[in-house]
């Protein structure tokens, strides 16, 4: 069996260049393995892409959502499978499947994984005329604290989201917004919309709680009018998923989706930015194979 071991040095605050011995070490004992370090995207995007063209039988990236994200965008539709290794800030596509948060003992779990034959397929969002992702596409209020969080370098986790929120806060403001699907039309003045094809983003929120990643289906959450108070409110039962029984939050289930609306907002995806609305994505089913039992 032949693999290739992306890391990304700077993840998790230097943490993936800490670990990377070990984790070689683990996938070393049961394949063959070249290691390559790539410091920056263009780097790991160059590296993902030579490495699905070779053939190999597995990519390993050692890194955060960004770096799982430009690695897909060659192994989606490919013959190579993707094994995630977190060792970033969010590892939200990690969480999904179900990948110990620890990148040491996740790089043990994905050897023994490779040594049984285990993979699976899961579902790809794709963005009309853009590229792929694997958790979730936001764009509003969301989206913004995405960008502010991008821009921050401390804390690390969980609460480098939650001071982004009550950052943006002080800027909230409903705008129009459109979700057309191939059943229904919503327009309405809204806060954030997401569209998952799993359920986590920004460091273990279940913003999509119900999401399955092997179902052919977005699950869409829209939020809709609220005033900075009550989503305050809303957000301490976001942990839990709790916040789609809230009566401003709309929830859908599509296998494409557009989003629209005056409203200038910029959508991301895997963290990661993409593009301006109007954006639309489709579901691809089965577009991509992982590491793992099924």
């Amino acid at each position: 069996m032949r693999s290739v071991l992306v890391i990304n040095p700077a993840a998790g605050g230097g943490l993936a260049a800490k670990v990377a011995g070990a984790v070689a070490g683990h996938l070393r004992a049961v394949s063959q393995v070249r290691v390559v370090v790539a410091p920056d995207a263009a780097a790991t995007s160059e590296a993902a892409a030579e490495a699905v063209a070779a053939g190999v039988d597995v990519l390993a990236v050692l890194g955060g959502d960004g770096v799982v994200n430009l690695a897909l965008q060659s192994c989606a539709r490919s013959s190579t499978a993707l094994a995630v290794i977190p060792a970033g800030t969010g590892n939200d596509l990690a969480r999904a499947l179900d990948v110990p948060s620890n990148p040491v003992l996740a790089s043990r779990a994905v050897a023994e994984a490779m040594t049984r034959g285990e993979r699976r397929r899961i579902d790809l969002g794709r963005v009309v005329g853009g590229g792929w992702f694997a958790t979730v596409l936001c764009a509003g209020f969301d989206s913004m604290v995405s960008a502010r969080a991008n821009r921050m370098r401390w804390p690390r986790g969980r609460r480098r989201y939650d001071l982004a929120v009550l950052r943006e806060l002080a800027g909230l403001r409903p705008m129009p917004l459109r979700v057309e699907t191939a059943s229904e039309v919503l327009e309405l003045d809204a806060c954030w919309v997401a569209v998952g094809n799993t359920a986590w983003y920004g460091s273990g929120i279940p913003i999509c709680p119900d999401a399955d990643s092997s179902d052919g289906e977005f699950d869409v959450t829209v939020v809709g009018e609220v005033s900075r108070r009550e989503l305050l409110r809303i957000l301490p039962g976001m942990r839990s998923g709790e916040h789609v029984r809230h009566p401003a939050v709309r929830t859908l289930r599509a296998a494409a989706v557009r989003l629209g609306g005056d409203n200038g907002w910029f959508a991301y995806a895997d963290g990661e930015p993409q593009a301006r609305l109007p954006v639309g994505v489709r579901c691809e089913q089965a577009a991509l194979q992982v590491v793992g039992p099924r």
